[in-house]
């Protein structure tokens, strides 16, 4: 997939566990891991705000685009 989630970069950086993470959102730690692991195919404004808030850190720095690879024939 094209968009690529650094949710594992800003816990590293803020030195905060998944579990944290998801107490602060408000969300189970499973349903942070599918979308930490890119397996979400959609993400709420609201919990994307809610991880801006609990990280201090903007959307851009969550979420980034990246071009698939095509091979060449």
């Amino acid at each position: 997939m094209p968009i690529v989630v650094d949710i594992d970069v800003m816990l590293a950086k803020r030195k905060m566990s998944v579990g944290e993470l998801a107490d602060r959102v408000g969300i189970t730690p499973a349903n942070l891991a599918v979308l930490k692991n890119g397996r979400a195919k959609a993400v709420r404004f609201t919990t994307l705000a809610a991880l801006c808030e609990a990280l201090r850190c903007q959307p851009g720095d969550l979420l980034r685009w990246e071009p698939e690879n095509t091979a060449n024939g």
